[in-house]
């Protein structure tokens, strides 16, 4: 297992991807469909907090994957 700074640091550096690739995969999605306001404070909100969730869900996957690839080792000793 890693020591915790770089643990730290890979753990930040993942989020911060999964956050960028998600803000630019999001930004193609049409809001104005399902908004009243699409250009509105309320709406870049709204997409700010998709984007937040969404990578979120992201790097935590990447980063228990990661963790139980590393963790596999142990079953045989």
């Amino acid at each position: 297992m890693l020591n915790f700074g770089y643990q730290a640091a890979l753990h930040l550096f993942v989020h911060l991807v999964a956050l960028i690739v998600t803000w630019w995969a999001i930004q193609s999605f049409k809001l104005d469909l399902f908004l009243r306001n699409p250009k509105g404070a309320k709406a870049k909100v709204l997409l700010i907090f998709l984007t937040i969730a969404i990578s979120y869900l992201v790097a935590k996957f990447f980063l228990d994957y990661l963790n139980w690839s590393m963790n596999l080792p142990q079953i045989y000793g």
